[in-house]
């Protein structure tokens, strides 16, 4: 039952094959024996087995949504009622959120059953899922090697069976990122297509939550169910939500692919770009079109975007003070000393890095050299992609510089480590929606392709990548010893 996908559980579940409380059993007991891999922060075992009865009933009564019943990861950045929503930090570990986040009210809606919550960098800063405090996350192809991060427990539950999906969030690239190294799909909408209600915020103006899954198809039933306009979050944007299932099977004959030749540099590995090269001729014999083009506004993507994230996570981890909610240092001397030892004892050294930074970059005499200025190389940014789509239908490149690196590789040197995520930054500045596929494999290791799109055009993102998985197997492949 753990190899199937959404669309195969939702039709043996409607079939009376199995129900969900067996798939559930199934599913808790892989993530107890693969522990190892330190995918979960919590487990909700008896809460899912409840949501699985409720789902068997509604399956019986013939009341029944395609994810009634289809066990789902939540990302820990999710506020979840009544369970521990830890943002993979310190400052969080003793929080149970008092209400749920939109996306998780949606996702429970549809019938979905919650396993439990799912490690990630630590506020979401990270591109290894080696900054949480509950430690790092294994890659299930080589567990030596990092799954990418933010939504590294994400893409780990997934591509090593101990979810069916799971949610992610991609301030910079962390749904693709790991979704790449993991060897599975991620897709990052359009900045407003989901809620940010509920979802604990990093960098405002950039994080957006979306789905990881298996397959292009199973990407489309999730996100389905997550989108849509939330008047209780003010950057939602009230626009219709097409059927993502409707033109999944459309023919690609025509389609106008461009390949940005600032992706493409000697920079990139040229085992990298062999593997891609050959996914991009897959879409030739689809019929579609490739041609070069140019964006030179790229190369300016990771300065600015390390100026305005820290600079919005300044204002917002400003919360996070030792009294309203979360960790509380012991004895404190006076109102000084609760808010500095309460952060400094609670927040680890990348998110202490990154409100510093943002903090200096907001300062009297910094705010227009810095942050005005990179707020400024962002609009020349998204022009750059305005201008681009309006030759081509989608772009498309890497999604990383290589495959999955050594645990513990990057972390002494941040700078490395924050241009692991080079090929994916400049598309949250510019609020498009893109997504990472499966691409085939290096040393063993999985290689994704980033497919990027038109403002609120997901649904070509996911044919596009559909009718690629149509012909070739790469998300199919299973971790060995994850069969």
């Amino acid at each position: 039952m753990y190899n199937l996908t959404i669309a195969e559980l939702a039709k043996g579940l409607r079939a009376g094959e199995f129900s969900s409380v067996e798939l559930t059993q199934t599913y808790l007991q892989r993530i107890h024996q693969h522990s190892e891999l330190n995918a979960y922060v919590t487990v909700t075992d008896e809460l899912a087995l409840q949501q699985a009865q409720a789902a068997d009933a509604k399956l019986a009564s013939g009341d029944a949504s395609l994810l009634t019943g289809i066990p789902i990861a939540q990302k820990d950045i999710f506020c979840t009622l009544g369970v521990k929503t830890t943002c993979g930090s310190k400052m969080l570990d003793n929080f149970i959120a008092p209400y749920n986040a939109t996306v998780v009210d949606k996702l429970n809606q549809a019938g979905v059953v919650m396993l439990g919550k799912v490690n990630m960098d630590e506020f979401a800063m990270g591109s290894s899922n080696e900054t949480s405090y509950y430690g790092p996350t294994k890659n299930p192809w080589n567990t030596n090697t990092v799954p990418g991060g933010s939504s590294g427990g994400s893409a780990t539950a997934v591509a090593a069976r101990l979810a069916v999906c799971a949610t992610g969030t991609d301030t910079g690239g962390s749904i693709r990122q790991p979704a790449a190294l993991c060897g599975i799909t991620g897709l990052k909408p359009t900045y407003g297509r989901v809620s940010r209600y509920g979802m604990i915020a990093y960098a405002s103006s950039l994080d957006q939550g979306g789905p990881m899954t298996r397959s292009a198809e199973d990407a489309a039933i999730l996100l389905q169910a997550m989108a849509g306009f939330d008047e209780k979050d003010s950057t939602s944007v009230d626009q219709p939500v097409p059927n993502y299932l409707a033109d999944l099977n459309k023919p690609l004959a025509g389609l106008k692919i461009g390949l940005p030749k600032e992706f493409f540099t000697a920079d990139l590995n040229s085992d990298m770009v062999a593997t891609l090269e050959a996914g991009i001729n897959h879409y030739r014999q689809l019929g579609a079109e490739v041609k070069e083009i140019s964006m030179p506004t790229l190369k300016m993507a990771i300065p600015a975007y390390y100026v305005i994230a820290p600079a919005e996570c300044s204002a917002n981890l400003s919360r996070f003070d030792g009294v309203r909610f979360g960790y509380r240092c012991e004895n404190p001397a006076d109102l000084a000393d609760l808010y500095t030892r309460s952060r400094g004892e609670a927040f680890g050294k990348e998110v202490k890095r990154r409100i510093l930074m943002g903090t200096y970059a907001l300062s009297a005499g910094y705010y227009d050299a810095y942050y005005i200025k990179a707020q400024k190389i962002r609009r020349l940014i998204s022009d750059d992609f305005k201008n681009a789509l309006a030759e081509v239908d989608v772009i498309m490149g890497p999604v990383t510089p290589t495959p999955a690196f050594g645990i513990g590789e990057k972390l002494a040197n941040p700078i490395e480590m924050y241009l692991s995520d080079i090929y994916t930054i400049a598309i949250n500045l510019a609020g498009l929606p893109a997504m990472s596929i499966p691409a085939g494999f290096i040393n063993g290791l999985p290689v994704g392709l980033q497919i990027i799109g038109n403002y609120f055009d997901e649904a070509r993102l996911l044919n596009v990548a559909h009718q690629y998985q149509q012909v070739t197997g790469w998300h199919q492949q299973v971790p060995k010893g994850f069969e």
